[in-house]
């Protein structure tokens, strides 16, 4: 892992350990640490593990910052952990792959592979020296080795594709095509300079937008009623809405 001049900011999330967070960020020097806490603590078991991470953290004079969320709900997790590298992109960002829960884990593991625009983010493993099992306490203690993991590319929409899914997913899901073509053109997702202009904004629109959006990612469909096409959010296009939007 490089030796930048930046901050060494940490992402953990908060499960059933004290060791794998706290050690970690001591070995690696870290500046700050980010503990992504449950936003419900009455539902969460390990709520009383953060006022513990976070004095230890103190008193190696680390700063912590808590940022809450459901850490039952993959797609949330992962805007979690995207909104933290976006807002630490000159920092080197450290995201802690063992603190907690198994889908906060592949969670975090899918934020890493597909915003790590910068080159700034490096997901790793913490393995634990000794496993106590689950009995109220941590459920380890110590740390044997912190292993990098490597981060395999996962592609994303671009930008214009993602506005286009905002402006569907703002219109309640549902709008014709010929609105979505004025919408385009207004927020500069497409442009047409053609005789025939609106032949050529569709064909423009379908071309660049509602093709990739339907075909290759699955986000949207194209339902005709009438004379009028629809389009329309899948499932999948809310999905990805929650962490991409």
């Amino acid at each position: 892992m490089p030796n930048l001049t930046n901050l060494r900011i940490h992402i953990a999330p908060v499960g059933y350990e004290i060791d794998r967070v706290v050690l970690p960020a001591k070995e690696m020097k870290a500046d700050k640490v980010f503990l992504l806490v449950h936003e419900n603590p009455s539902e969460d078991k390990a709520t009383k593990f953060y006022d513990t991470i976070d004095k230890k953290l103190n008193k190696l004079n680390i700063e912590t910052e808590k940022v809450y969320h459901n850490r039952l709900n993959l797609f949330q997790i992962i805007k979690s952990v995207k909104q933290l590298i976006e807002s630490q992109s000159n920092d080197s960002v450290y995201v802690n792959l063992a603190s907690g829960s198994k889908i906060q884990s592949v969670g975090s593991m899918m934020a890493c592979q597909m915003f790590n625009d910068n080159s700034n983010v490096y997901p790793y493993y913490v393995e634990a020296k000794e496993y106590t099992g689950f009995s109220g306490e941590a459920i380890s203690k110590g740390i044997k080795e912190i292993q990098g993991v490597p981060t395999f590319e996962i592609q994303k929409p671009d930008s214009k594709l993602i506005q286009a899914l905002k402006i569907i997913k703002d219109n309640n899901g549902k709008l014709s095509k010929k609105e979505m073509a004025r919408l385009a053109v207004e927020n500069n997702l497409i442009s047409v300079n053609a005789e025939n202009e609106s032949q050529a904004t569709f064909a423009s629109l379908d071309q660049n937008i509602i093709s990739p959006l339907e075909k290759k990612w699955g986000f949207i469909e194209v339902e005709k009623i009438g004379r009028t096409r629809w389009i329309k959010i899948t499932n999948e296009g809310i999905n990805a809405s929650e962490f991409l939007i």
